[in-house]
């Protein structure tokens, strides 16, 4: 049955519902069902749409609803095709059956558009198929993967937080469309060359979003207009961060930043990484190792250096807040088995940021603890979420040994820190840095990372791809461990290689933080507390040599300098939803070529980046897009460089000391 109702457009078949409706400007929403009552949840669409109204025909074996320059015709027996204002195809479900003879696709496979597989207990498995509709196709975003591949079409896709990788499913399309996965579940994504699907392991509806544009721009910032927009970069942002995986004392850190002070280098934010307190769950300063951090918070403050603090949700059952957590359910919960998510340093059980309580909880330790002695940043680390559940119910239940995390999780993490930073120090420029982010995690003020990813040439190749497309994904503030994490001997020369060049592209990301496990090992401070957390070598911007020093210097100084345009992106990104990183194509859509660029990006709309991502490299071949004028801008000190129009491909020089970088003039 097809009927308009509400201004929607519904179908009813047998045990299945499908509504189709208008979301915003030329967007739809369409969701499927079989169960007998409508499920409730907005998940990531939770801005209001700008109300709309929709055209909708119904006739006896179709029926159509059209917003703007999107329409969806759904036929008697329940196939979806959607197009947009010329009548172009963009999604079109692959339905392989005879309960149409009249469709030109008719056949014997019996193969369902829609297949919706019971699960005990009420859910289903549910699979979702698209014809691929052009064999050019090209797809962008989805979140952020360790692969290097930025194009996605013909990809496998796993839908699942893991460390190091963020699932975030919104996809670009090349054929001017852009769809969001509205459905949080553990899934997979394939993006075929002969049909796409989507699947959820264990869900009640489908869901998803999708909008027609004209350019990649107007298609993000239509998805940021519903699914919302980071807050304002606060100032230290903008700057340099500087992290190791551990400072073990008070007084390590302190000489660290006064060092940066000496030497005349920029520096905005220095890092407390994890175990600074006595037991996870304690959410304050280990006063054996920081003995007077209020002094510390003021002596970093008097040299405008903010410190960011790690924050576990790990909570340990010998901890002083345990059996409160315990006895006022904050915590997550099991079906069976032992009451333990995690055996590092301690049984520990995570707090269950789901619960309202619990953030408020938490949030109140944290701001008396931290906040209110002047801690502003906070770096939510997700404790190795592997594994995932991504319902409500099924994260607070776990079983085992195994924490069961979900896409709720780490929204909701931030969510905790966002809200509090808001309502008590009524701070709206909030910045959390977080492991994993899903779909709306940016309005929480989400700063998401790229994992413990390895210090190699190749895992920096994958975080090339993974910040554009995470960016494309509507995560707009991101960075990544420059040098990688795992391992990378400062005093070896092909590490220093590798990490001056992967510095040279962190001070044109949207975050820019020297972070790593530097080898060898550092001998233990005490023996209480997280002692036994020794940390690594050295990592401080000197720690390279005099060579690398001084083009880690230059680089500092530039960021420095590039601080005002910094800041515009930030505004951008805050207004509009715009990527801070973006594709060749996100600002030349009509230039073919850089649609098939994958080695070059955009700093915003004016600096064109051509990193060096291999090992001895010192020339490289750079695509000028058609449309603009450039000129060789490098680290800023290039004096009368000639003009070059674009739409051209050049051969440029890359020393050791060098990154081409272009400005668009």
């Amino acid at each position: 049955m097809l009927l308009s109702k509400d201004d929607a457009l519904h179908y009813t078949y047998d045990s299945e519902h499908v509504q189709i409706e208008a979301w915003g400007p030329n967007a739809l929403r369409v969701r499927a069902t079989k169960l007998h009552t409508w499920p409730s949840g907005d998940w990531a669409l939770t801005i209001a749409p700008q109300k709309s109204k929709p055209t909708i025909t119904v006739q006896d074996k179709s029926a159509e609803i059209t917003n703007g320059g999107i329409t969806a015709s759904i036929s008697s027996r329940g196939k979806i095709i959607i197009t947009n204002a010329k009548g172009e195809r963009l999604l079109e479900e692959y339905q392989r059956n005879r309960l149409d003879v009249e469709d030109p696709k008719c056949s014997a496979l019996e193969v369902e558009a829609r297949e919706f597989k019971p699960l005990l207990g009420g859910d289903y498995h549910l699979t979702y198929r698209l014809e691929s509709v052009d064999k050019k196709e090209k797809i962008y975003g989805m979140g952020q993967y360790q692969q290097p591949f930025l194009d996605l079409k013909g990809l496998d896709l796993e839908m699942a937080q893991r460390n190091s990788q963020a699932s975030v499913p919104f996809m670009l399309s090349s054929l001017g469309y852009g769809l969001l996965w509205n459905n949080p579940a553990v899934g997979r994504a394939v993006l075929g060359k002969n049909i796409m699907s989507f699947e959820a392991q264990s869900t009640k509806f489908m869901d998803y979003w999708i909008v027609a544009g004209d350019t990649p721009a107007q298609i993000v910032e239509a998805y940021a207009d519903v699914t919302g927009k980071v807050p304002m970069m606060p100032e230290y942002g903008l700057g340099f961060w500087q992290c190791k995986l551990r400072y073990q004392t008070q007084e390590e850190l302190l000489g660290v930043a006064r060092e940066y002070r000496k030497r005349n280098l920029p520096l905005d934010v220095i890092v407390v990484d994890f175990f600074h307190w006595p037991k996870q769950g304690e959410w304050k300063f280990d006063p054996t190792y920081w003995e007077d951090p209020d002094a510390m918070i003021k002596e970093l403050q008097a040299m405008k250096v903010e410190l960011l603090v790690s924050i576990w949700p790990t909570v340990d059952k010998r901890s002083e807040n345990y059996n409160h957590m315990l006895e006022h359910g904050l915590l997550i919960r099991q079906d069976r088995g032992l009451r333990v998510s995690m055996d590092f340093q301690g049984d520990t059980v995570h707090a269950d940021f789901t619960n309202p309580a619990a953030r408020d909880f938490v949030w109140k330790t944290v701001k008396k603890n931290y906040y209110d002695k002047g801690v502003k940043l906070f770096w939510l680390d997700e404790a190795e979420p592997e594994y995932n559940v991504y319902d409500f119910d099924l994260y607070r239940y776990h079983s085992g040994s195994v924490l069961s995390t979900g896409n709720a999780y780490p929204v909701d993490y931030a969510r905790a820190f966002y809200e509090g930073m808001v309502k008590d120090g009524k701070q709206k420029d909030v910045c959390n840095l977080i492991r994993c982010a899903w779909a709306g995690s940016q309005k929480f003020g989400t700063l998401l990372w790229s994992g413990d990813i390895a210090s190699s040439w190749s895992s920096f190749r994958d975080q090339f791809a993974a910040g554009l497309n995470v960016g494309i994904a509507g995560i707009p503030w991101w960075t990544t461990d420059i040098g990688g994490f795992h391992g990378g001997n400062p005093t070896h020369p092909e590490f220093r290689e590798l990490c001056t060049r992967w510095f040279q592209y962190g001070c044109f990301c949207p975050v820019f933080r020297l972070h790593g496990h530097r080898e060898p090992m550092q001998p233990q401070h005490g023996t209480t507390g997280g002692a036994t957390c020794i940390s690594g070598a050295p990592n401080e911007v000197w720690s390279y040599g005099e060579e690398c020093y001084e083009i880690m210097k230059k680089y500092l100084l530039l960021r420095e300098k590039l601080r005002p345009y910094v800041r515009q992106l930030m505004t951008q990104a805050h207004e509009k939803g715009t990527p801070v990183i973006r594709t060749l194509f996100f600002e030349f859509p009509k230039d073919q070529a850089c649609w098939d660029v994958e080695d070059q990006y955009m700093f915003g709309h004016k600096y064109l980046v051509a990193p060096v991502m291999y090992k001895g490299v010192d020339k490289k071949t750079v695509y000028l897009p058609k449309g603009a004028t450039w000129r060789r801008f490098d680290d800023g000190e290039i004096k009368d460089a000639e003009n070059l129009p674009g739409g051209q491909t050049i051969d440029v020089s890359c020393p050791l000391a060098v990154m081409p970088v272009f400005e668009r003039i």
